[in-house]
């Protein structure tokens, strides 16, 4: 029986093309997540000067309420407070956009991803375009 050989373990070229992998995929994860993240609601948008007159509001309110309207009055404030810190610790979209962009493209390619895929997911075409995802792809 002939010896075994050793295991040669990864080339550099292969470690490169996997951590090129986890780069591309931690990139389209992150602006998915944010583009779920900062999705539109129905109805108009608050500003936060609108949220503070109405935790102001709600502040007159409560000193008169009763129990039941204080309970309600207190939630809304804070789903208020809530969405106030929300909107003050903004995602920066703009550079998860760019590391999409780089990374999309070749991302697609690797797995098989379709512009109609990624359009689904709400990625606008004018971002695809510019990562090279065309449609019919």
């Amino acid at each position: 029986m002939a010896p075994r050989k050793k295991a040669t373990g990864l080339t550099p070229q292969h470690k490169a093309a996997l951590a090129q992998g986890r780069a591309d995929g931690l990139a389209v994860r992150r602006y998915l997540e944010a583009l779920e993240a900062h999705k539109p609601k129905r109805g108009r948008k608050r500003s936060p000067e609108s949220i503070d007159k109405r935790l102001k509001k709600i502040e007159e309110l409560l000193v008169d309420a009763d129990p039941l309207q204080r309970l309600q009055l207190v939630q809304e404030r804070m789903n208020l407070q809530d969405e106030r810190a929300r909107g003050a610790s903004k995602t920066d979209l703009q550079r998860l956009q760019k590391e999409f962009v780089k990374a999309a493209g070749p991302y697609s390619q690797r797995k098989g991803i379709t512009y109609a895929a990624w359009r689904e997911l709400g990625v606008e075409p004018a971002v695809l375009a510019d990562a090279g995802v065309k449609r019919g792809s």
